[in-house]
């Protein structure tokens, strides 16, 4: 009771710290102190998700230590956000809210009580699929035109056009493929919901460019990238420890219900749509209420926005627009037409062996992202039994009978793995428990680290003293064992 009791104070000081800031403009920002703050936030995840891999190896009390001083450090440093001109309190709310949600499948049992307490549905439930008469609703939504015809050709979209057709170019090109290889798991819901399909490919490469398995430092997760508390409204829980988020049919039916009770809000603006799905739908229904011209565009709707909104929603169109004006502007996308099938494995094999073993052929970077996206329930580092079935792209199953049961392709990828694992145990964190009568420089030598530095740096001990006290918890990075 006493860990969920200080995890809820936690929360409660960053939901302060975010509404004390608003509206603080008096000074200007502090760019270097507001990293400073950033790189503490950073610091703070990795403490805990070290407490979360002390508990899993069976250390229960000092994994549970680790994530208590990783709260108490980011609710400190949510504070001192708060009282920082410039600096963004939601941040730190959003790694409190990821830090929570841990996929239950990473946690061991013990760990149980750090995750979010599941209390039931508190959100109003949401179709998952509208309705025929919605459906038709929508196509009104957009006017009944083409979304070619609506999407605005301003200075801001071919901005992103240009970032999309020059530095941007490769990723989008990986968007396509990881697009069309689901296309089958994800268009029907669109097609049926009467939206084009252009929209669902300019938000899936915006967001993840296409990898199920994504996720941001704010946590988002997913295909579509759907926070936590949003994607339980709309049906994305937890289904036998997955995440439903890292499902794309799943995720892209709480798409299509968000942007309809969007369209249903804000007079069916695709826009304002695009920056509700970013920049939240609180936001934007506060910005546009009551103005005479309610549109995204509008400088007085578009300078409240915060800059990751106002560039996103160009991005998005830019990208709809490619989709289906390839052509115009010199871009060839992949020409595939994939069929996914099921494989019954013969031997355990784990996707990255499989990957592997499959080669590169029929893919510009290999088989591995398509069948991470194709069977987002599993691991790919987790070896899958003989006997089950995964979901591959109907060319490779002459290749799995060829290269991935016997011969130098599996042997080699079951070699490689296996210095994965290695590698794994060989770079893990170690934390050390400071003694009485130690130094930052006996630390270091006794451990064989770096440097005494590196241990300061790693752990935000600041100079000219370097301070350090008993029974005090560092982190010690690339140190002998």
């Amino acid at each position: 009771m006493k860990r969920i009791l200080l995890l809820a104070a936690a929360s409660i000081a960053l939901a302060g710290c975010y509404s004390a800031s608003v509206g603080d403009t008096a000074n200007p920002a502090d760019e270097r102190g507001i990293n400073s703050l950033y790189q503490t936030l950073e610091d703070s995840v990795l403490a805990y998700e070290i407490g979360v891999e002390w508990i899993r190896s069976g250390d229960r009390e000092r994994g549970r230590a680790e994530i208590r001083h990783a709260i108490d450090q980011l609710a400190t440093t949510g504070h001192t956000c708060a009282e920082t001109v410039g600096c963004e309190p939601q941040r730190f709310m959003a790694a409190y809210s990821n830090l929570l949600t841990l996929r239950s499948d990473v946690l061991a049992g013990a760990a149980e009580d750090y995750v979010e307490l599941e209390t039931g549905d508190v959100f109003e439930e949401l179709p998952l699929l509208p309705t025929r008469t919605e459906v038709q609703g929508s196509i009104r939504r957009l006017n009944g035109q083409d979304l070619a015809e609506i999407i605005e050709l301003n200075s801001l979209v071919n901005a992103a056009l240009n970032d999309w057709l020059t530095w941007m170019r490769p990723s989008l090109i990986d968007a396509y493929e990881n697009y069309l290889h689901m296309r089958h798991l994800m268009w029907p819901v669109y097609e049926e919901a009467g939206l084009p399909e252009a929209l669902l490919f300019g938000i899936l490469a915006k967001e993840s460019g296409g990898r199920v398995h994504s996720v941001s430092r704010a946590g988002a997760a997913g295909p579509l990238q759907f926070m936590h508390h949003t994607g339980r409204r709309f049906g994305l829980t937890t289904e036998d420890g997955f995440d439903l988020r890292f499902d794309p049919t799943a995720a892209t039916r709480a798409n299509v219900a968000y942007l309809q009770e969007r369209f249903a809000q804000l007079d069916d603006n695709l826009e304002l749509a695009l920056a509700a799905y970013n920049g939240g739908e609180g936001r934007v229904q506060r910005i546009t209420r009551g103005v005479a011209d309610p549109r995204f565009w509008n400088p007085d709707i578009f300078g409240q926005l915060p800059k990751e909104t106002q560039e996103y929603v160009p991005y998005v169109l830019a990208a709809a627009w490619l989709f289906l004006h390839p052509e115009d502007y010199g871009l060839e996308f992949p020409t595939l037409d994939p069929v996914a099938t099921g494989l019954s494995l013969q031997a355990p094999i784990t996707l990255s062996e499989l990957a592997i073993c499959l080669g590169q052929e029929g893919s510009r970077s290999g088989w591995f992202r398509t069948l991470r996206n194709l069977n987002p329930r599993l691991e790919h580092d987790s070896r899958i039994p003989a006997g089950s079935e995964v979901q591959v792209p109907d060319a490779l199953v002459d290749r799995y009978q060829a290269h991935c049961l016997t011969g130098r392709r599996i042997a080699l990828a079951r070699e490689l793995h296996e210095a994965r694992e290695y590698r794994r145990e060989f770079t893990a964190p170690r934390i050390y428990t400071v003694r009485r009568g130690d130094t930052l420089s006996t630390i270091a030598h006794g451990q064989r680290c770096p440097s005494a530095r590196a241990i300061a740096e790693t752990n935000g001990i600041a100079g000219p003293r370097y301070l350090i006290q008993p029974g005090q918890q560092l982190k010690l990075l690339g140190c002998g064992s």
